[in-house]
């Protein structure tokens, strides 16, 4: 991981402690020594949070993002003085098929938390929220630069949209020291949503089942291992109250964008070798191509990632193999 200062000072609150980034990302803040709150809905016993026993070297608060008073509460109670809001509805088929929930837990869940850290400014120093490529939504023009409009139309590409912009509206508004984080597709061990395409085919390899790709395999999209990504939310948050940071989005990529087959193959290689998948070619309301330049992240925060993509795959069919064994 990168060489950060002084996170055994902080308090922090983690929102979606239990998802793959917030697991891997609390596993890293309790070994810098780091006072960490998790903020947890459903307690998911499959959670990499759970199963390595990170957990217990937290202070939980049970709680669900709508829930505007259990957020404040427990960031007074625990004197937060960093907030990493990573809690959402992940899945684009869930949104799709559930827009109203998807929308109160990424929309309203992200103006709770971050009205929770304006009323309590003595408390609360940084904070960083997690939008997503998604935001983007469709553009002739690629790669997404941090310039480009969020123009998102789909369900989730839309909660993620207005997550953006209302952390934006924080800062302007009320000078909330709050950064933005937009990352490609996060993976690594620890996912376990089936659905989606590294997971899955792992799964389906491990099983000697048919692997199951549920587009044409022609989709376009940046992959990212959460070691990364977890590097990322440091460097997030260790500029989040200089100047100027105030609203700031950042891309995280290691710009080598890959189709559907691309990725599949890769799992694959790191596994026992080609397997014929079934490609369903079902996918609706999913953006066919997106990419992120990373240019100002490198500039701004010195931010680079660190693992390839053989590697990074390695790794993660490493975790699966154990998971499953």
């Amino acid at each position: 991981m990168s060489d950060q200062p002084n996170w055994s000072d902080r308090r922090v609150l983690v929102t979606g402690a239990t998802g793959l980034v917030g697991a891997w990302l609390c596993r890293e803040l309790v070994e810098r020594g780091s006072y960490v709150v998790t903020y947890i809905c459903d307690w998911d016993p499959q959670s990499e949070l759970l199963r390595s026993g990170v957990v217990n070297r937290t202070n939980v608060v049970n709680g669900r993002l709508e829930e505007a008073d259990v957020i404040e509460r427990a960031i007074n109670l625990h004197e937060v003085d960093t907030v990493i809001h990573l809690g959402a509805q992940t899945i684009v088929g869930t949104a799709f098929r559930s827009p109203r929930q998807t929308f109160e837990a990424n929309i309203a869940g992200t103006w709770n938390v971050l009205d929770a850290c304006r009323l309590h400014p003595s408390l609360v120093k940084r904070v960083v929220v997690a939008s997503s490529d998604k935001a983007y939504g469709t553009s002739p023009v690629l790669p997404y630069t941090e310039d480009m409009p969020l123009q998102g139309r789909a369900p989730y590409e839309v909660s993620k949209s207005c997550t953006d912009l209302i952390a934006q509206s924080y800062a302007v508004t009320y000078g909330l020291p709050v950064t933005i984080a937009r990352c490609g597709n996060i993976y690594g061990g620890g996912d376990l949503n089936w659905s989606r395409i590294i997971p899955g085919t792992v799964r389906s390899i491990l099983q000697k089942q048919v692997p199951y790709i549920r587009s044409d395999g022609k989709a376009v999209r940046d992959y990212i291992h959460v070691r990364d990504v977890v590097t990322a939310y440091l460097h997030l948050a260790d500029h989040a109250d200089q100047p100027g940071m105030a609203g700031e989005g950042f891309n995280f990529s290691d710009e080598s964008p890959l189709s559907v087959m691309d990725i599949y193959r890769a799992v694959c290689d790191a596994m026992d070798g080609w397997v014929e998948p079934f490609i369903a070619n079902k996918a609706a309301d999913e953006i066919p191509d997106q990419r992120l330049d990373a240019a100002k992240a490198r500039r701004l925060l010195g931010w680079r990632p660190t693992l390839g993509l053989a590697e990074g795959m390695r790794d993660t069919v490493a975790w699966y193999r154990a998971y499953f064994g």
